[in-house]
């Protein structure tokens, strides 16, 4: 009986290290899986301009940022595509993205304070 209890703790014990083991080599939290860099979809939307979280300190973008923003976005996305006239719309800029023969293919919103996009229609 004590043998089948020795060989028990010692499958135990070994488990339990195993398990720790494995936390220091794999990481606690998986969410943490894509390292430290920047948060999920920045390949496809910007992001915002200001990652140290004091967006109310800074000042409002204008125009010309706001054109900057939808042009690198759009221009990585698909070449072919312009960039039609952008508005101001009250707490956002309005971005008219134009086809080639200049047909609007998506209207686009620019939010003043952070420069993330917003789909608007």
């Amino acid at each position: 009986m004590k043998r089948y209890l020795s060989i028990v703790i010692s499958f135990v014990l070994f488990g339990a290290f195993v398990g720790v083991g494995s936390m220091f080599v794999v990481g606690v939290n998986r969410a943490q899986a894509c390292g430290w860099g920047t948060s999920g979809g920045s390949d496809y939307v910007p992001q915002r301009r200001d990652s140290s979280g004091l967006l109310a300190s800074k000042s409002a973008l204008n125009e010309e940022q706001a054109r900057d923003i939808v042009t690198n976005y759009v221009k990585r996305l698909n070449p072919n595509l312009k960039i039609g006239p952008v508005k101001d719309n009250g707490g956002f800029y309005e971005a008219e993205i134009l086809s080639e023969d200049n047909e609007v293919v998506q209207i686009l919103g620019i939010d003043k304070q952070s420069g993330r996009l917003i789909l608007l229609n």
